[in-house]
């Protein structure tokens, strides 16, 4: 079978020629050389050098020399290509808690191409108690979460402090407002972060009622329905009949940072690529 190496043999001999050097050339001792020749040889049927005081082409060696430069030169492009290709594919797994708002996970997905970092972004949107469970296990590669939470050794970025309003329905007089469950994503989706909300109110002297909502539709829809109120840092999220104020007393801003796992295998880039959203991420909480 004609092989790479049978080319690169052949090319060394006839630009060196010389057997040592062109031995030298190729990185083998002269005996190899000579071997892969001889099988070049067979397996064209033809005779490539004169071995007389020197070493010179054929006819036959003449004809070939041409084209396997031109191979050689093929095989060294394709392999450039396929570096290329590799640099430029290489996929990035970043995971969003469903508490980002809308108006940032663009921008997010969109940072490591802004900083020239050529790599393909695909976005998946999972509780936060997942989330931080699929980087453990390598699924994902970062994400960016709802903060307080339990790392259990992941790594994590600075905390990006988001302003949030709160949504009632319109018309409500005061005591009636204060008598709403608040609706809220479940518990298990994010412990730590749940208890802070729900203390934070109650530290003021709110009763805290909650009813539990799968996403922010359903809480606006409870909204305008009348039965519920919602703190979003979301401000495109309204309908008619709702009334929104900032969420200042007590003030309830959404918590969100970048987790990777600094132990596992590419995490050189994931902690690159996890600087830049939380680069972003602080850049947009501050307005």
């Amino acid at each position: 079978m004609l092989t790479e190496r049978h080319l690169e043999i052949f090319v060394a001999l006839a630009e060196e020629e010389h057997f040592g050097a062109a031995a030298q050339r190729v990185g083998i001792t002269q005996p190899p050389l000579s071997q892969g020749l001889r099988r070049l040889e067979a397996l064209l049927g033809v005779r490539l050098f004169d071995r007389g005081r020197g070493v010179a082409l054929t006819e036959e060696g003449e004809l070939l020399l041409p084209h396997a430069r031109a191979a050689l030169a093929s095989l060294t492009e394709l392999r450039a290509a396929g570096v290329r290709e590799r640099a430029g594919s290489r996929r990035i797994r970043l995971g969003l808690a469903p508490e980002v708002p809308r108006w940032l996970v663009a921008d997010l997905a969109a940072a490591p191409a802004r900083a020239g970092v050529p790599c393909r972004v695909g976005v998946v949107t999972a509780p936060t108690a997942t989330l931080l469970s699929q980087i453990a296990v390598g699924r994902l590669d970062l994400a960016v979460t709802v903060h307080p939470t339990v790392l259990d050794g992941l790594s994590a970025g600075r905390v990006g402090l988001f302003p949030t309003w709160v949504l009632s329905p319109a018309g409500q007089a005061p005591e009636a407002f204060r008598r709403l469950p608040f609706a809220v994503r479940p518990r298990e989706e994010a412990p730590a972060a749940y208890d802070l909300f729900v203390d934070t109110l109650a530290s003021r002297g709110r009763r805290v009622e909650t009813v539990v909502v799968p996403d922010e539709r359903a809480g606006l829809a409870l909204v305008a329905a009348g039965q519920a109120v919602l703190v979003t840092a979301d401000h495109t999220l309204t309908a008619a009949g709702i009334e929104r104020r900032a969420a200042t007393d007590p003030a309830l801003p959404l918590r969100l940072r970048v987790v990777w796992d600094d132990r596992a295998p590419g995490s050189r880039e994931a902690g690159d690529t996890a600087r830049l959203l939380t680069e972003t991420l602080l850049r947009k909480a501050a307005g």
